[in-house]
């Protein structure tokens, strides 16, 4: 196994791949995942997922050990969802991860440098049942639906398409 990185900036990068992969994983599942979903407390979910059996699932990245250590709110997560998993890379300390979550690990190691690949990840333990109250699951459906619009709107939005289009010639 690689060792977890060290510097900032591959903390970014890792935490970016796990990322990517968690969300292909989310994908092949079936879920619909959403980045950064603002919360009602106004904490930000690394990625929210809303299964098809309309239960929502939250997923806290973790790119190494210290930024596990340094980050307490995690635990109220769990107030705002079905599910609560970590998702972190296959050098993790997995001892360091509470059994009140699920654990998805994305094998970011294997990744050839400069290639667009998606890290392979799995779950590999469940999280245990939390069953939200009829009124919180609307709350949180709601906006789940919100923000995804919302974000939806800004893609298509002529002025963005441009810009992007523009930034594709470039390169």
């Amino acid at each position: 196994m690689a060792p977890c990185p060290t510097m900032s900036t591959d903390l970014a990068e890792n935490q970016l791949a796990i990322r990517r992969a968690i969300l292909h994983l989310c994908g092949q599942l079936g879920w619909a995942a959403l980045n950064e979903l603002v919360l009602p407390d106004g904490r930000r979910a690394d990625i929210m997922a809303l299964r098809p059996d309309n239960g929502l699932v939250c997923i806290e990245i973790k790119s190494g050990p210290r930024d596990f250590l340094a980050d307490g709110k995690w635990e109220t997560y769990q107030e705002w969802s079905d599910q609560l998993f970590f998702a972190v890379d296959h050098g993790f300390p997995l001892a360091l991860l509470p059994e009140t979550a699920g654990i998805m690990v994305a094998d970011t190691g294997l990744l050839p440098t400069g290639l667009e690949v998606i890290a392979e990840s799995a779950i590999l333990r469940d999280a245990p049942q939390n069953t939200l109250a009829p009124a919180r699951r609307r709350k949180l459906t709601h906006l789940f639906a919100m923000q995804a619009a919302e974000r939806l709107a800004r893609l298509n939005d002529p002025a963005i398409t441009a810009a992007l289009r523009a930034a594709r010639r470039v390169e």
